[in-house]
């Protein structure tokens, strides 16, 4: 099916019909929690930062840096939440920051900018949060012509073609310069798609090639695009319903939809409150062929709610595996990362790392593991293709729901991995990074950040894959603290 924007997108008068009332006391709450003598360590993870971070080399603090590693570590996360006017009511509403680590010569280097939003620049005007997000209300000063007018640019980022693309979930891609993060603008891939919703967990194929989805409730848009971000082609597909998804998987031959039972069910603002929980209806998975978008086939599945999933693989008779980080429910999205925002435990139990069998004919199977786990990551030279390891983080409880460790899960043999930074430290997802010449999916760096919440700086990290458990082989630190990340994504030198 083409693609009609006018059918297909919020457009201004939906999205202007989420300015229902101005924000009144969440600024005072919120910064009266952060300063709360009994606020938990962890606040520093929603600090507000106050301005880009100009380039400054970190301090080699432990062991030494891997011979050969160089390349760049981008990360995107939100870093501002609070403004005297009015404050963000939720963590994934925050401006974002676009962080750089430069690896080489056995040194490190980080630089940080603010993506330059249409959203991050009237709200400076005014020293108020007033834009719509996923769980924040809208003040009626918000001036909104379209969903990238709202953008935050907060989740992840991308190097495609010439620059590094900024994600979120509502809107296009905003591009930025990969070495001084300068920011160019917003992407439109045809111009009557202009500002259709591109969410930020493409699929990349080994060849660079990107699939994505764009949400609207019980329909999606599947955009192909070459490795340089050219546009080759954007469909819309009809969903079996209308579920909450952050993310989707794909194999070689097919696009994973996963379709948990949190549907929206009705259209207010913000986001979260538009969806309902409903755990009778199960979990449903769709499956497309890439090269027919109209063959398709549904499994069901145990009821569970979930933000993100690890590549999806085929075997030999078809049957489709990938790993998932299982909820229990929804309530972390819905109030739980507002509980984050304010220094407050979320209650709760953490994901759990599962594995989803699809046969192509016979009942759907969740593997649980046990094994508590977010983020997962994996080789991106085998995006699509048979794998043995996971990449995670671990360490989140109700009490402290953010993770300190990171994990790999090796599904050949069943067993989980781990290093623990302890209790002093925020931990965000590594990513995998080839040991140079190495073929050997086991032969490979773990490289990514965490918070010395003691020091009160940002640190950068490289592990062994086959001895994770030893912990950093190299360990840089920086003068600044930044909040955490939400994804990131490596290029090698």
């Amino acid at each position: 099916m083409i693609p009609s924007r006018r059918a297909f997108m919020m457009g201004a008068a939906a999205v202007s019909a989420a300015v229902a009332a101005p924000e009144t006391s969440f600024a005072a709450s919120a910064l009266r929690a952060l300063e709360d003598v009994g606020a938990p360590d962890w606040a520093l993870a929603t600090a507000d930062v106050e301005a880009d971070v100009a380039p400054r080399a970190l301090n080699l603090v432990h062991g030494r840096a891997p011979e050969g590693l160089k390349g760049l570590l981008y990360r995107n996360g939100p870093a501002k939440f609070r403004r005297a006017g009015g404050s963000a009511a939720h963590w994934f509403d925050g401006d974002g920051l676009i962080r750089r680590f430069a690896i080489e010569d056995g040194r490190a280097v980080l630089s940080a900018r603010f993506a330059d939003t249409p959203k991050r620049r009237q709200e400076t005007r005014l020293d108020a949060m007033v834009m719509p997000g996923f769980g924040t209300l809208a003040d009626p000063r918000a001036e909104i012509g379209s969903a990238d007018d709202a953008s935050a640019a907060n989740t992840s980022i991308h190097r495609v073609g010439d620059a590094v693309w900024a994600l979120w979930e509502a809107g296009s891609p905003l591009a930025m310069d990969p070495n001084t993060l300068e920011t160019r603008g917003f992407v439109t891939l045809r111009p009557d798609l202009k500002s259709m919703p591109f969410l930020a967990h493409p699929r990349i194929e080994p060849d660079g090639r990107i699939w994505n989805l764009g949400l609207n409730g019980a329909q999606a848009i599947v955009w192909r695009l070459a490795a340089d971000g050219t546009l080759e082609d954007a469909q819309v597909v009809p969903l079996p319903r209308a579920s909450y998804i952050h993310d989707f998987t794909a194999t070689a031959r097919h696009l994973v939809i996963v379709l948990q039972p949190w549907v929206h069910a009705r259209n207010v603002m913000p986001m979260s409150a538009a969806f309902d929980w409903t755990p009778q209806a199960g979990t449903q998975v769709l499956v497309l062929d890439k090269d027919d978008l109209s063959r398709r086939r549904v499994h069901d599945l145990p009821t569970f709610g979930f933000f993100h999933l690890g590549d999806a693989w085929e075997e030999a008779d078809g049957t489709i595996r990938f790993d998932v980080c299982a909820h229990q429910d929804m309530d972390f999205a819905a109030h739980g990362a507002q509980r984050i925002l304010n220094g407050v435990p979320t209650g709760g139990r953490p994901a759990e790392l599962a594995l989803a069998v699809l046969p192509p004919s016979g009942p759907a199977r969740l593997e649980r593991t046990g094994q508590i786990a977010e983020f997962p990551r994996s080789d991106p030279r085998r995006a699509g293709q048979a794998r043995r390891f996971s990449l995670h983080t671990i360490g989140d409880t109700a009490r402290r729901p953010l993770a300190c460790g990171t994990g790999v899960t090796d599904w050949a043999s069943g067993r989980t991995r781990a290093f623990d930074f302890g209790a002093d430290h925020v931990a965000d997802e590594m990513v995998y990074v080839p040991k140079p010449g190495a073929t050997d999916e086991a032969e490979a760096w773990l490289v990514g950040a965490t918070i010395n919440l003691k020091a009160r700086a940002t640190e950068l990290h490289v592990l062994d894959l086959a001895r994770v458990e030893e912990g950093p082989v190299a360990t840089w630190r920086a003068d600044v603290a930044l909040p955490a990340s939400f994804h990131g994504s490596w290029v090698g030198g």
